[in-house]
């Protein structure tokens, strides 16, 4: 036990006394450590890692009902060579969809009843594989309440030993004569999906250009472990709900641009009639052709009147975006932003823009709102659809509940069993070293710029009215497209030049250093220190908001395996880019893998014809003793609780503490 000394006990009295109100006698110490050190004895639990999924919410849920390919592993090692491989996929199916797999099993199943003593057995020796390695009261709290004693009693018995048999059989058999099979089924399924995955990190970037962010955020809400890092679009919606209007701008702009507006509308009932109205109005007979949404990538048909529409919204939030992000800088020289304000460059007679000492030629001349001598002042029609759009993204009681769970199991960076995760970057100088960044009267760099901006973004949302907060909302934006800001780092966001500008020279954003040097080992174990996390063999930094472009041979794994980019494209429209669609990594008790997917087709075809996502599995690290409990950071808080309890054990038989009835 340690020597556990009366002066160590004498100092530590007052916490011993509170400690033994949860453990009031010898027995229950005892019992406790017992426990505790039998938890500290099991393998790890896998924690899964997903980043930049950008709102393609049904690849998501996919990825997470078949535990980016572990329930098929799992199924594969039980019944090897004992079903056909059309039955594990059909077991495969019906443990990611039990509900519309049930449906379609019911139209064609001749005997069902024989259908489900099969499938159900299979479905407990898949269940005993997945909770094999946590203890029987952590299976016990994800049980459901109303089967939760029959689940136990499958679960912990051996259906070998001849005498149990029988029971085992009873038990199914009367679920089924009971009529409960269905929805024993449906639990059953759904703690075969819990159990697979310990711990969900998200890597930043839920929001942007996908379907269903809101469908996403509503998975995350109800999800059992989970937390999210923050991405640079998380953060560009938390400062549209903080009533940041350049973000709403920006928010909006987006939308259109790829026509997704299920997440504004139907998600969180934002009101785009007065855009609609306004954009009519204003550009009634303009074919705004250059504001065409990217089609495809929407999400959904629209017919040509709705898209001549969502066109003319997007090049009139895109005007009025460009004015609001004016009166930030304006108001904020200390963001140094001064060269990000281009309206005022724009010959207006001759349509073009002058840049640097050269003319370019501009490819949309048609701006009625944009008065030459005042180019940055919104008209009063503009300010009052500004405050119409502000009002309702304020009261929308949806978004509310979805940024409170981003702020509550979200951060800008987690360490988490000696893995540093964040979205995007740490500003470096071009030498490595970390890099100064001004903010209010004082500099911050590394682990404090990124505890610096978490509060920043925490106080634009929660604070009352008042200056800080007002600065704190103003750079909320900043981190959306701010040169030194860590969830953005380059040198500028060209949107305008996008636009308006034919020459792909203006369109380049340079990336900071951080982006090229994080492909060394050394300045990766500088900032895995800086946070500190001690470099080892087992230390990672994991990024996204990069996409791998895997088809040119880009690898997600840099800096000799210090460093892991798993951005794989998620996202539809990054996916000729990167050639495939997203990565998961898996960091369970044998080690680390990376899991490539390929496009996931849709949830219909996955229920319909059993399509599973299509994965390929790369080992990067191999434990050759399985990482227990006793190994993670939970690992560490168990071992202190036990000491802790060892001194009340002591306590107790030397008498500084009396046992209670």
């Amino acid at each position: 036990m340690g020597t556990i000394t009366p002066e160590s006990i004498v100092g530590d009295l007052r916490y011993l006394q509170l400690l033994s109100r949860s453990f009031p006698t010898i027995a229950d110490a005892s019992t406790e450590i017992i426990n505790l050190e039998a938890i500290l004895n099991l393998p790890k639990g896998t924690e899964h890692f997903l980043t930049d999924i950008h709102g393609e919410y049904e690849a998501f849920q996919h990825v997470l009902k078949n535990g980016s390919g572990a329930v098929k592993r799992k199924v594969n090692e039980i019944f090897g060579h004992t079903l056909r491989e059309s039955e594990k996929k059909e077991l495969c199916t019906l443990i990611y969809y039990p509900e519309e797999k049930l449906q379609l099993v019911k139209e064609r199943e001749q005997d069902l009843e024989d259908w489900y003593q099969i499938t159900l057995n299979q479905l407990v020796k898949v269940c005993q594989n997945v909770s094999s390695k946590y203890t029987r009261s952590k299976v016990r709290k994800s049980l459901p309440k109303e089967f939760s004693y029959i689940i136990q009693e499958l679960l912990h018995e051996s259906s070998i030993e001849p005498n149990k048999h029988a029971y085992i059989n009873v038990i199914i058999s009367t679920i089924i004569s009971t009529k409960r099979a269905d929805d024993f089924i449906i639990a059953m399924c759904n703690l075969i999906q819990r159990l697979t995955i310990d711990l969900l990190h998200i890597v930043g970037d839920i929001y942007d250009r996908g379907p269903g962010a809101h469908i996403i955020m509503d998975t995350l809400c109800d999800y059992h472990n989970f937390d999210i890092q923050w991405g640079n679009h998380d953060i560009l919606w938390m400062g549209a709900a903080s009533g940041n209007d350049a973000c709403i701008a920006n928010v909006i702009r987006m939308s259109m641009r790829y026509a997704n507006l299920a997440t504004l509308e139907d998600g969180y009932g934002i009101n785009l009639l007065p855009l609609a109205t306004f954009a009519m109005d204003t550009y009634g007979d303009d074919p705004c052709s250059i504001f065409a949404p990217k089609m495809n990538f929407a999400d959904g048909e629209y017919n040509e009147k709705t898209l001549r529409l969502i066109t003319q919204m997007h090049k009139a939030i895109t005007i009025i975006q460009l004015k609001l992000e004016a009166e930030i800088i304006s108001r904020r020289p200390e963001f140094g932003m001064e060269n990000r304000k281009l309206l005022h460059k724009i010959d207006f007679e001759r349509g073009v823009f002058m840049y640097e000492g050269k003319e370019y030629a501009l490819r949309d001349t048609n701006l009625p709102t944009v008065d030459p001598t005042d180019p940055y002042r919104l008209t009063d029609e503009e300010r009052e659809l500004v405050d119409k759009i502000h009002a309702s993204f304020m009261n929308s009681e949806k978004l509310k509940k979805h940024m409170r769970c981003l702020f509550t199991y979200g951060g800008m960076y987690l360490v988490c069993n000696s893995n540093l995760l964040y979205h995007a970057s740490v500003p470096l100088n071009e030498d490595g070293s970390f890099k100064h960044v001004r903010i209010g009267q004082k500099e911050y760099w590394g682990h404090k710029l990124l505890l610096k901006t978490d509060q920043l973004i925490r106080t634009a949302y929660f604070d009352e009215d008042c200056e800080e907060k007002r600065f704190a909302l103003d750079y909320v934006w900043y981190m959306w497209c701010g040169p030194d800001a860590p969830s953005f780092d380059k040198d500028k966001m060209a949107t305008f030049e996008r636009y308006f500008i034919a020459d792909k020279e203006l369109h380049k954003e340079t990336k900071g250093y951080y982006y090229t040097l994080r492909n060394r080992a050394d300045i990766c174990d500088n900032i895995l220190r800086e946070f500190g996390v001690e470099p080892g063999p087992h230390s990672h930094i994991i990024n996204g908001h990069v996409p791998v472009k895997t088809i040119q041979g880009e690898k997600p794994i840099k800096a000799d395996g210090k460093l892991l980019v798993i951005d794989g494209g998620f996202s539809k429209a990054y996916q000729p880019e990167t050639g495939i669609a997203g990565y998961t990594l898996v960091y369970h008790s044998h080690g680390l893998q990376l899991v490539q997917h390929e496009p996931f087709q849709s949830r219909q075809k996955a229920i319909e014809e059993g399509l599973d996502i299509k994965s390929t599995t790369f080992v990067i690290e191999f434990n050759s003793q399985r990482m227990m409990v006793k190994d993670t950071d939970k690992g560490q808080v168990l071992t202190t609780q036990i000491r802790d309890l060892e001194k009340l054990l002591v306590a107790y038989r030397t008498g500084f503490i009396k046992e209670k009835e």
